[in-house]
């Protein structure tokens, strides 16, 4: 690492889709923020996550690695402390690595090489919420169903605000604590908040910014719905709870105003890097876990390879550094890992086979880059593994007891055409298939995810019995080192907490 190494934001928002933002075209959504940020740094129009499942998807995000090399296959398997992060890559690399808000981290391990958490999770660090393949006609209480959509409205508080407002304020805090530091490593500092993740609810100046009449309604339904769709409406209740038109519009309207919500924060937190007088050394990445269909094609939530569920937003700023452009290739946030790097100075190339993802180095430097995103999904609703290309203008989706779907994104991004049974396109279909049999053992991989689902479940089930001792992790401030303490000089401790510093006489 270089004297220069510039600091790192990363402002991750938890089911933001990009059809949603007006940073990619929607005319309703207001979110000056990201459009400012948009309009001075590299915007990846193709990015998608590597599972469209929060935990499997930010293990991927952290690791560089697809589900099947992570093992995080669901919302409930561990991350495995063993392997390497983005965090513990730059921390070897001397940075302050800091985390505030949800990394849905399952396991022991809260840290996963950040050298400080600022707030705890919002979601459960146990084995609870573990799939069973075994039975898939089974639908555990735990799973989403349609009440997100049915009792969508205005709200005065709810858990998700009281958490991203800690998150929001936190990070914040920890911007200004580094700006009156005597410690001078360069910072990462991801800040990830839960908003515009479901329940659609949200304060009524945030209803108040759409009127009903604006909010668009979703694209109807396939005349044909593919099986994991039908097992996905099945899971969710989505057709045991049918929702109203009214209730339609109340959530897109709500979740409108949740991406209002996370534009603020997005604001606050390069208003303080402005403040501090870091802005011009910092790297601001914005970006989410994986997106929500909203209804679009009958479909609520994600767990799926539409692009409305697995396509995420991505813009990568910094005054100086790049170029304002936009990157129509597709990109992976498997592709942060060797990014971050190379950004910190590293050599991504160094990194070889151990990961998956590729640097979007060229991008940013306004060359012509990588055009690849693959993708896992190996949690519920499924039945068994399911796995994704996106390469060029082609997506091609498959999953052994069903049928392929091969879609034509640029041309329809609707992906309303299925073409893998078009007959001009078989031979598109046999070159995927032999890929697909090239990177995978999908029969081995099926097997592999059964078992830790039954291991899991069992481990679970011991663990809720007697003396419960939690993984979730418990955020720790040395309240002997805040504020008024007799242990420092009244005029050293008030000239230390202020910022700037007044100079003396």
């Amino acid at each position: 690492m270089t004297a220069r190494a510039p600091n790192i934001l990363i402002v991750m928002a938890d089911q933001m889709a990009p059809a949603f933002l007006p940073i990619y075209g929607h005319r309703v959504t207001r979110a000056p923020n990201m459009e400012a940020l948009a309009r001075s740094g590299v915007a990846f129009d193709s990015a998608c996550c590597a599972s469209p499942l929060c935990s499997p998807s930010r293990a991927s995000f952290m690791a560089g690695l697809l589900p099947s090399r992570t093992k995080v296959y669901d919302n409930a398997a561990e991350f495995s402390a063993d392997i390497p992060t983005f965090a513990h890559h730059l921390r070897l690399r001397g940075y302050r690595t800091i985390l505030s808000g949800k990394m849905h981290f399952c396991g022991p391990d809260q840290l996963h090489g950040f050298e400080e958490r600022l707030t705890t999770d919002i979601y459960p660090a146990d084995y609870g919420w573990t799939p069973d393949w075994d039975r898939p006609k089974d639908r555990p209480s735990w799973y989403h169903n349609m009440s997100s959509v049915a009792q969508a409205g205005v709200c005065v508080r709810t858990n998700q605000l009281d958490f991203d407002d800690e998150v929001a304020f936190a990070s914040e805090r920890a911007l200004f604590d580094i700006a009156r530091s005597n410690d001078k490593r360069p910072f990462l500092l991801v800040a990830s908040f839960t908003h515009p993740h479901d329940p659609f609810a949200v304060p009524q100046r945030y209803w108040d910014l759409y009127r009903a009449e604006d909010v668009d309604t979703p694209s109807p339904p396939p005349h044909a719905y593919d099986p994991h769709s039908l097992r996905l409406r099945r899971v969710c209740a989505m057709d045991a709870e049918p929702v109203t038109e009214e209730q339609v519009r109340n959530a897109r309207r709500a979740y409108f105003g949740a991406i209002s919500y996370i534009d603020d924060q997005l604001g606050r937190l390069i208003a303080t890097l402005g403040a501090c007088g870091l802005a011009d050394d910092t790297i601001v990445i914005l970006t989410s876990d994986h997106g929500e269909m909203l209804g679009e094609r009958g479909l609520w939530y994600k767990m799926s390879f539409f692009e409305g569920a697995c396509r995420v937003p991505l813009v990568v700023a910094s005054a100086g550094r790049f170029a304002p452009r936009r990157v129509r290739a597709a990109v992976s946030l498997l592709d942060l890992l060797p990014t971050l790097v190379d950004l910190s100075g590293g050599a991504a190339t160094a990194l070889g086979s151990s990961i998956d993802g590729a640097s979007l180095g060229p991008h940013l430097a306004g060359r012509e880059g990588h055009d690849e995103a693959i993708g896992e999904y190996l949690a519920e609703g499924a039945i068994a593994p399911i796995v994704m290309i996106r390469r060029g203008p082609h997506k091609f989706i498959h999953s052994p007891p069903d049928p392929d779907q091969l879609y034509d994104v640029a041309r329809d991004p609707g992906e309303r055409e299925n073409l893998a049974g078009v007959a001009k396109h078989a031979g598109d279909v046999t070159q995927f298939r032999a890929e697909v049999a090239r990177r995978w053992n999908l029969a081995a991989l099926d097997a592999e995810v059964r078992e830790s689902q039954r291991r899991r479940r069992l481990v679970a089930e011991a663990l809720a019995k007697g003396d419960v001792r939690a993984w979730d992790f418990q955020p720790f401030r040395d309240a002997s080192k805040q504020y008024m303490r007799n242990t420092i000089d009244l005029d050293d401790l008030e000239a230390m907490a202020r910022f700037p510093r007044v100079a003396g006489p």
